[in-house]
């Protein structure tokens, strides 16, 4: 039976058709992929199912009546539950008081504690309502955001790249939930680039390109790569990288300690690595690690002692981000609207932003906007950006666009040193894969790359090294090659080198 039909939906932009005609159902129960490109189409898709946009042309039914949600409220009073990539969560509050501001109507503290807590250990997400929110790792966070969706009792759960910061051992787990609840009747609209994922966990897939539906299968009877072809149009290589050749050390931290930046950070540990022209090193570890924070001290948001972090032998730990940009060393954070880019800004202003120094976009005080408007449209081109012109605002671009935007700012500014805390982060197999290989030719030419990332296929893939973050603290590197997933595993969870190796 069908739960969701969608019938003819167009949506414009000035510029762009985001949707064009697009039918498909969902039926009850079912767990339905979709994929698509960065700009397929697929986040206005579900804003549209979730009220947040309203079509130009089309119609939607629930049930089989009409459905035309106005605003969010309409859609969950309807039956339409969304948990977003980026959890809309307050860290100082408890899970109760979270998942209370979500509700329309939340019932008493008490009555509101007892439900949180039957219904996380029926679905095997086991949640205290009393926890507060900033001391949770990121699998805990999304339990949140999903069982306060349940709490509403949806008939629709659309998820969009929900194990993008989920351990493996986690993607299990909401895996197990997941079956459990379309077992139990709910429909699951499910937005990953992950294709093994949906290989797993799918019943059916419809793909998007350039805003039209163009494909359908079943993902358990279709190979990955044939998955990704639908997406793109065309058959992906794998990165590679030209040479295995390293350099003179480039970068160097020498017990690198410094204190949680706030309550719900953590603080750095006597780190000490090395790393060599020419060299991919790749840092793993579980969400909440450290990972923000040894970026920070990386790039100058966070002054250290001088000699705590080196390049080319000079200490620069005292030195700000521009300064340190000046030396060589460019980097591309995690959080891309609001930290790695402005929202309000256009494209142009965002590539001044970081670019200034580097790329000679200012001279005497005054800034050269027609170099600026270049290089954005460099950027744009070099990266496929998908976007109508390099004045548009940053928050226009969809998530996987901007992060190709932001990462490819940082590579062709040719650092000597770049730092890029998960640089694919949301973005489509094509792009991941550009993204990938822009990232071994920056290392072939020379420069030392240090890739921070919780995708440890994507660390296998590119990175000559790995090392672990746990709590603060880096493990000793070990080369990727011939490197399992269970040396891996022990290493993320704070293993020695030795007990690693005996795995």
């Amino acid at each position: 039976m069908t739960l969701l039909n969608l019938s003819g939906l167009t949506k414009a932009y000035p510029g762009v058709v985001a949707n064009d005609d697009i039918s498909f159902a969902v039926g009850k129960g079912e767990i339905h992929a979709l994929l698509g490109e960065n700009g397929a189409g697929k986040s206005t898709l579900v804003k549209t199912i979730y009220g947040l946009v309203k079509p130009d042309a089309g119609a939607m039914s629930l049930n089989g009546a009409p459905f035309t949600p106005q605003n969010p409220r309409e859609a969950r009073s309807a039956g339409i539950a969304m948990v977003f990539q980026h959890f809309s969560l307050f860290d100082a509050l408890s899970v109760a008081e979270n998942i209370a501001l979500g509700m329309e109507n939340p019932p008493s503290p008490r009555d509101l504690s007892a439900q949180i807590t039957s219904v996380s250990n029926d679905y095997g997400l086991p949640l205290s309502p009393d926890s507060i929110v900033g001391d949770l790792s990121a699998g805990e966070r999304q339990r949140v955001e999903i069982i306060r969706c349940l709490l509403q009792n949806p008939k629709l759960l659309i998820m969009d790249e929900p194990t993008s910061v989920l351990t493996p051992g986690e993607v299990e787990t909401l895996f197990g939930t997941l079956r459990k609840l379309a077992d139990e009747g709910t429909s699951i609209l499910y937005i990953s680039h992950k294709l093994d994922e949906i290989r797993a966990l799918c019943h059916h897939a419809t793909i998007l390109r350039l805003g039209k539906v163009v494909g359908t299968c079943n993902p358990r009877e279709t190979t990955s790569s044939a998955m990704a072809e639908m997406m793109v149009g065309f058959a992906l290589s794998t990165p590679k990288k030209a040479s295995d050749s390293t350099g003179e050390t480039v970068l160097e931290l020498r017990g690198l300690s410094a204190p949680a930046p706030h309550r719900f950070g953590t603080a750095l540990r006597d780190i000490s690595m090395t790393v060599s022209a020419g060299q991919v090193y790749g840092i793993g570890g579980v969400a909440g690690n450290g990972q923000d924070e040894l970026v920070a001290a990386l790039s100058g948001e966070t002054k250290t002692k001088g000699d705590m972090v080196c390049l080319s032998g000079q200490p620069i730990g005292t030195l700000p981000p521009n300064a340190r940009r000046a030396a060589g060393l460019c980097a591309a954070p995690e959080e891309r609207n609001g930290h790695a880019a402005a929202p309000d800004m256009s494209l142009t202003e965002n590539a001044l932003m970081t670019g200034n120094t580097r790329m000679d976009l200012s001279k005497n005080g005054f800034l050269n906007w027609h170099k600026a408007r270049d290089f954005a449209a460099q950027i744009i081109e070099k990266f496929d950006v998908r976007t109508p012109s390099t004045e548009t605002a940053a928050r226009a671009l969809s998530g996987g666009n901007l992060q190709k935007f932001v990462v490819g700012r940082e590579i062709m500014q040719n650092p000597k040193v770049l730092i890029v805390n998960q640089p694919t982060w949301g973005v489509d197999a094509a792009a991941a894969a550009s993204i990938r290989q822009a990232l071994l030719d920056l290392a072939d030419q020379g420069s030392a790359v240090v890739v921070i990332s919780q995708d440890l296929d994507e660390i296998l893939e590119i990175a000559d090294s790995f090392a672990a973050l746990n709590e603060g603290r880096l493990s000793a590197p070990v080369p990727t090659q011939g490197l399992t997933m269970e040396k891996i595993g022990l290493m993320l969870g704070g293993a020695t080198e030795q007990e690693a190796a005996h795995a």
